[in-house]
């Protein structure tokens, strides 16, 4: 298997940032209210993380030890502000559905978990493409819980109606209860089909 197919493969399925790890929590559920705003906020965090990984991988003979934990910090910082300046001036709308999770991508612990768990110990090639999978996997989850969220909620995905005039949205879905829910429901589904395989594999 190639780098670039481990490294994919193991973002999106094996080490699935959502749901195998169990990562990034806070804008999983509160961004993911529709499918625009899980993928837009997905897509925000694996600009950051492909940056970051592959400075980090470049730096790493440069960074001290003693600091190497703000020094990450301080060149994600930078790709934050960097990226939060590109959605003000071309992304408005999104920049505003997203609001504070786009800064707060800074502490997100997938990012700095990479740079810390990957980039610091590998070359800047496997590192990209380790940044490109985690991102990945990432983005799929959040579009996942948003379109299912958006069209039990509202009817909707994407902003397009889905279900018939008769269908009464259960507006739960789009409110902090909504986001458990759907969670806990797909890592269960999940995690019932791996102790199947395992199982199945005995």
């Amino acid at each position: 298997m190639s780098v670039i197919t481990e490294r994919i493969y193991n973002g999106v399925i094996k080490e699935n940032a959502t749901f195998v790890q169990v990562l990034g929590m806070c804008p999983t559920l509160a961004v993911t209210t529709s499918a625009i705003n899980g993928i837009g906020m997905g897509l925000s965090a694996t600009v950051v993380l492909i940056g970051s990984n592959v400075l980090i991988s470049l730096l790493k003979k440069v960074i001290p030890d003693e600091i190497r934990i703000p020094a990450y910090i301080t060149i994600i910082a930078s790709l934050v502000t960097v990226l939060e300046f590109m959605l003000k001036a071309y992304l408005p709308a999104l920049n505003k559905a997203l609001g504070i999770f786009i800064p707060l991508i800074v502490v997100n612990c997938i990012i700095l978990g990479r740079a810390e768990a990957y980039a610091n110990k590998n070359n800047v090639f496997a590192s990209m493409w380790d940044a490109i999978g985690q991102g990945l996997g990432f983005t799929v989850s959040l579009g996942i819980l948003g379109i299912i969220r958006e069209i039990i909620g509202t009817g909707k995905v994407f902003g397009i109606q889905v279900t018939p005039d008769a269908y009464q949205p259960a507006l739960i879905m789009i409110l902090a209860p909504g986001g458990f829910f759907t969670l806990g429901i797909l890592m269960a589904i999940l995690n019932a089909r791996k102790l199947k395989k395992a199982k199945a594999s005995k």
